[in-house]
């Protein structure tokens, strides 16, 4: 019978060692997914950071050109490399389709010509005669981009967003406009990885980080 009870003792002491340890196990485990959804916490919120910059520039809007109707008159008004505000007279009647053109060159985006529906565009007005000839295989990057309506009476503003979207809207009475000369236009890679993806199963790599942060800060 003795025999029987110390066996049974260890019996018992083996099964709440058995438990204990799967409990620590378990509480281990628990502590280390833990730490790897907190430091997942802190990369996302990073990159939400970094990816509301980002569309923050991507999509903010800078005026380059005005367009000024009167009378039956276009002008056009632009800023250029030196600060300096030109008024251009065209030839071109507002009530057509105007056209706008502009070249991205070296990241920036200039102003190359205005002219109506009427006109083919090498007998445009040339705005910037150091665009006459651009040279497109000098530069990969480079690009043309065009804007056009009809005009009214009054203001327009020709803007252009941080990844070269142009936009052309009336300007209010009275409206003040700063004009920018040759703004930067970048490139914005896609945001391509789910989110699914990031918050999915643990990776051995993060649960050993986890564990030697642990480690080193002695649990």
């Amino acid at each position: 019978m003795k025999k029987l009870g110390a066996l049974a003792l260890t019996l018992v002491a083996i099964a709440f060692a058995t438990l204990a340890g799967r409990a620590a196990f378990e509480l281990l485990r628990s502590d280390i997914e833990a730490a790897v959804y907190q430091a997942r916490l802190v990369e996302l919120e990073g990159d939400f950071e970094r990816l509301r910059r980002q569309y923050d520039e991507a999509v903010r809007r800078t005026a380059v050109t005005e367009l000024r109707v009167a009378d039956r008159r276009l002008d056009v008004v632009i800023r250029d490399v030196t600060g300096r505000e030109r008024r251009i007279e065209t030839p071109f009647d507002p009530s057509r389709e105007i056209y706008i053109d502009f070249a991205i060159l070296d990241g920036r985006l200039w102003i190359r010509r205005v002219f109506d529906a009427g006109t083919p565009p090498e007998r445009g007005l040339l705005i910037d005669p150091g665009l006459a000839n651009v040279d497109w295989g000098a530069d990969p990057e480079a690009f043309g981009k065009a804007t056009y309506r009809s005009l009214d009476e009054g203001r327009w503003i020709v803007s252009v967003s941080g990844d070269g979207s142009l936009g052309l809207s009336r300007s209010t009475t009275g409206e003040s406009v700063e004009l920018s000369p040759a703004p930067t236009i970048r490139r914005y890679e896609p945001v391509e990885e789910a989110v699914e993806e990031r918050l999915g199963a643990i990776r051995p790599s993060e649960a050993l980080r986890a564990v030697a942060a642990r480690l080193g800060a002695g649990f």
